[in-house]
């Protein structure tokens, strides 16, 4: 089964109609595996003024492969879908807006940039 197959009730779980923009620090950057059985996927904790939430980026294969470095005590704008994830807000990531870099991970229909992607050994 490829990557993007395992992921796919998690990826169902993006919804257009949730989609929103925050800014804020990223905390921290974590490797976790969100759904049992999926690769394992890389995420932010973002403090807003509001809140501090998981955003979530993506296959790490996919992310380590990408030119924009996301670390600790960066100011990020993230757009994507709000979602509820073992009860507690969370965010399914679109882009990831760094200074003047960004890093894309879906395209405007919520279709992750990596279901093309073949993860190269």
């Amino acid at each position: 089964m490829a990557d993007g197959e395992r992921g796919a009730p998690y990826s169902r779980m993006y919804d257009l109609k949730t989609v929103e923009t925050i800014s804020g620090e990223v905390v921290s950057v974590d490797v976790i595996t969100p759904v049992k059985g999926m690769c394992y996927g890389v995420h932010l904790m973002v403090k807003t003024e509001k809140e501090t939430i998981s955003v979530h980026l993506g296959p790490g294969w996919y992310i380590e492969n990408q030119d924009t470095k996301i670390e600790p005590k960066d100011k990020v704008e993230v757009t994507g879908s709000r979602i509820t994830l073992d009860g507690k807000p969370a965010i399914i990531a679109t882009e990831v807006k760094k200074g003047e870099e960004i890093l894309k991970l879906r395209d405007e229909k919520g279709v992750p940039l990596w279901s093309g992607w073949r993860k190269r050994s």
